[in-house]
């Protein structure tokens, strides 16, 4: 059941789909209060309650003991003493005999102090004080997830090639460097299915444009690659240079479709092209403009893009920088105090709140001050794209994901976690924050492979891969001037190789799993409590993930470790990839054991009386054959698995469904529309039948 409650006047975010009605009950759980801070939500937590939620956000999966902020924001330095990142996303899921879940759909600052305050508080802070407020009731974690995602809309559905190794980094400047790229990966049969191109490949930085000298024939690079089943994935950035001659840029100011001042005059900030205009993407009209800048790109063939500092990000305002040059003029020469005070001018340039309110959107015929829909700017960016490609390409689906973000977004593409480090946390605060992603409708999802800051090491970019190997979006990325982290530069390159020869077998299971999550409103990746509810063991274990319909992954993310100590919640099937295609199996028992896993090798587990499908490897996606897969299957007595399937790039729904069952005899048959033949069986019975 959901309660839909209004507060105030707030704006249509359009988060939700789905028409509520207004309740008419008094509002369960929460009391409220108004205060010179706005409307405070406050709720009674109980000892050791859960709180799970909040996407993409700092510690771990349960949110109790610290305060969070939506607020999206422009920070690398992803540490826990952190509020906001670069999504927002407000919801929450309570343990309760019954669970419920709360949705605050507010696109302005929301502050959630869980328990960090007074431990048996939560307490939601709402400045902006109008908003809507959704209360959804069930029978469990799982329920409750699903009516929620059911209420905002069927996730982002990518192409299958997107389920490929992708290979970029910031540096990348010329069509050299992508060649020579390309070329390590197949002269080293490393798969690989996408190539990015970061800001380098624009003229000067400037939006839709080429610079046709390090590019001299985008369009013709763009085939050729395509004819190694390789994409080429561009960036686009938020703001738009201002530049006399640019195209876009005189657009935009003919239309007036920038963010303006309240005077009526563009907004100015500063980005890598310099002084730019944001586009006002909350307006429609806008909206489509900007889109049709992404329909050129299109029409040479791109059929990816990733939208990057779109919170938005600004190294300055031009109000801001004013200040600082008007404090170093009127400084005094060896006047320590004048130094000091020009000091944090300059390291406080960037993204500050007071920029945030100097500008105006159009939005939905009513002029608004951007700080009250700040949230939004990422979402209707990526909807911008999203629209453009339905406009240029109907027919064909395309990879698309955004760093900003706000619940709503999830239906016009995925998301990448933003700017990590090379850091063992961060690796950690990947695995924690997918099962929170996935229930607010972000389902393709991963952070930079190794990270983006820093130097990566081997042994951590190994660990790293062994987790993305599960992930949706396995993308390894990297900035200009940290050691370069594609996988033919280290000496363990044979056994990264077999990590990412081993994706490409899951990629049919992976896929099949992935899709029917996204068309049944259903969770990829899942916390253990949410399938073993009673189970007080499980509902503290934050780095096992449950994976699709019967998988459970347990990575190492420590340096220097051999090994991990993993629960079980049941007796579950322990499968060791030692290489793409070597494996060992074993039954382990419900309950704790350490488990050795050497740097080259991937572990996972399979619940009882499920079934997992492989194929063989490829180096892409597009020469995967899946009209025989590998069954392997842990039995009590018989286990049944729908296998999804599709031409993995047409907009119209044409999947498949075949069941594969396998009976502890060994018996595998398999009926759909569309027949598969089965290579082998591995099938293991339970611990105590074993021989």
């Amino acid at each position: 059941m959901i309660l839909k409650y209004c507060f105030g006047y707030p704006v249509d975010t359009e988060a939700v789909v789905e028409t509520i009605p207004l309740s008419k009950e008094t509002i369960p759980y929460f009391s409220i209060e108004e205060g010179e801070q706005g409307r405070t939500l406050s709720y009674s937590l109980k000892p050791k309650q859960t709180v799970f939620g909040l996407g993409e956000q700092v510690r771990g999966m349960n949110k109790r003991g610290w305060i969070y902020e939506s607020n999206c924001t422009d920070d690398p330095e992803h540490t826990e003493g952190k509020r906001s990142l670069y999504g927002a996303h407000n919801f929450l899921l309570m343990e309760e005999e019954k669970p419920f879940g709360i949705f605050l759909d507010c696109a302005g600052f929301v502050q959630f102090d869980i328990g960090y305050t007074d431990n048996d508080v939560l307490k939601i802070v709402v400045p902006e004080e109008d908003f809507y407020f959704y209360i959804i009731e069930g029978e469990s974690y799982v329920d409750v997830v699903k009516q929620f995602r059911t209420l905002i809309g069927k996730s982002y559905i990518p192409p299958k090639w997107a389920f490929g190794y992708q290979q970029s980094r910031w540096g990348y400047q010329n069509e050299n460097d992508i060649l020579e790229c390309v070329k390590n990966y197949k002269e080293h049969h490393i798969p690989l299915d996408a190539v990015y191109l970061d800001i380098d490949y624009m003229e000067g930085y400037k939006d839709f444009t080429v610079d046709n000298q390090r590019f001299p024939n985008l369009k013709q690079l763009i085939q050729d690659l395509k004819e190694e089943h390789i994409r080429l994935v561009p960036i686009i950035d938020a703001g738009v240079k201002i530049e006399e001659g640019y195209e876009t840029y005189e657009e935009g100011m003919k239309h007036g479709y920038f963010c303006k001042k309240e005077d009526g005059t563009e907004f100015v900030a500063g980005v890598w092209p310099g002084k730019v205009h944001f586009p006002d993407v909350l307006n429609e009209e806008a909206r489509a403009w900007f889109g049709n800048g992404y329909g050129g790109l299109i029409e040479l063939g791109i059929e990816g893009f990733w939208n990057d500092m779109n919170e938005p990000a600004m190294f300055y305002s031009e109000e801001g920088l004013n200040r600082v040059y008007e404090k170093g003029r009127s400084m005094e020469k060896d006047n320590l105090n004048d130094f000091l005070e020009l000091q944090p001018l300059v390291s406080g340039l960037a993204n500050q709140k007071e920029d945030y309110e100097r500008f105006y959107h159009t939005f939905h015929g009513e002029k608004i001050r951007h700080d009250r829909v700040h949230n939004l700017y990422g979402f209707y960016m990526t909807r911008s794209a999203k629209e453009a490609m339905e406009r240029f390409a109907p027919e064909k689906r395309m990879l698309l994901f955004s760093r900003s973000s706000y619940i709503g977004m999830h239906r016009y593409g995925g998301i990448w976690t933003g700017d990590n480090k090379s850091w063992w946390s961060h690796l950690l605060l990947n695995i924690k924050m997918m099962p929170s992603l996935n229930m607010c409708g972000f389902l393709y999802c991963g952070a930079d492979i190794g990270g983006f800051g820093d130097d990566v090491t081997e042994d951590l970019l190994l660990r790293w891969l062994a987790f993305a190997v599960f992930v949706p979006l396995m993308r390894n990325h990297s900035a200009l001037g940290t050691r370069r982290q594609e996988v033919y530069q280290f000496r363990s390159m044979n056994q990264m190789r077999e990590i990412i020869k081993l994706r490409y077998r899951l990629i049919p299971y992976l896929y099949s799993e992935y899709m029917k999550c996204a068309l049944q409103d259903e969770l990829y990746f899942r916390p253990l409590c949410f399938d073993y509810p009673m189970d007080e063991r499980a509902k503290e274990v934050e780095d096992q993930l449950l994976l699709g319909d019967g998988l459970m992954i347990a990575p190492v993310y420590e340096q220097n470790k051999g090994g991990r100590y993993v629960y079980l919640p049941e007796d579950m099937l322990l499968i060791r990839f030692k290489t793409a295609d070597e494996y060992e199996t074993q039954v382990l028992k419900k309950g704790d054991h350490y488990i050795f896993v050497p740097l080259e090798e991937v572990v996972f587990f399979l619940r009882k009386d499920h079934v997992l499908l492989l194929t063989e490897a490829r180096e892409s996606v597009e020469e995967l054959q899946e009209e025989e897969l590998d069954v392997f299957a842990f039995v009590s007595e018989k286990a049944v698995y729908q296998y999804y399937e599709d031409d993995g790039i047409s907009t119209k729904e044409n999947g498949t469904i075949t069941t594969v069952t396998v009976t502890a005899d060994g018996e595998i048959n398999n009926t759909a529309e569309g027949q598969k033949r089965i290579r082998q069986a591995v099938l293991v019975k339970e611990a105590d039948e074993e021989s």
